[in-house]
């Protein structure tokens, strides 16, 4: 019986043949694409003249109105501005005496508050007066009225 014997030496060598300039296209390949991954994030942040010349061109003014009308939308209305006393919510009234009460007031839809007579409620108006179920708001504690509140009916 024949054995062919091949000596580990020899197998290394001719794999080696292989082997090496493969690892080395390997090596080359990977200090490539880093190159290129590395230039590409410092152009991208780069300020070239390209990219300020894009920057400086003027894009047109475009009438929002023009552009709806065009797409068949209705012509919209300006919202009304809120009448002063749609602002104020009278929950209570406590009448004590000429410059006495009090009263429980919604402002601007936020929870109510009791103010007494002479506090002010809101930015330039101050509760007058509290009487039975109406007060009276104004500028100053004796001023005229600007506003007049009613408790709603009671049902």
């Amino acid at each position: 019986m024949l054995v062919h014997r091949t000596s580990f030496s020899s197998l290394f060598n001719t794999s080696s043949r292989l082997v090496l300039p493969a690892a080395a296209l390997l090596v080359w390949a990977a200090v490539a694409f880093s190159a290129v991954s590395w230039g590409l994030r410092w152009s991208a942040t780069d300020e070239s003249p390209s990219n300020a010349t894009l920057a400086a061109q003027v894009v047109p003014e475009v009438d929002a109105n023009a552009a709806a009308r065009s797409l068949g939308a209705a012509p919209v209305q300006a919202a009304a501005a809120p009448s002063l006393s749609s602002r104020f919510q009278l929950q209570g009234v406590m009448a004590g005496g000429p410059d006495a009460g009090a009263a429980l007031i919604a402002v601007d839809g936020k929870p109510a508050k009791p103010y007494r007579v002479g506090a002010w409620v809101a930015e330039g108006l101050m509760l007058q007066s509290a009487q039975g179920r109406r007060i009276s708001l104004g500028a100053a504690i004796d001023g005229p009225q600007a506003l007049v509140l009613e408790l709603p009916a009671k049902k």
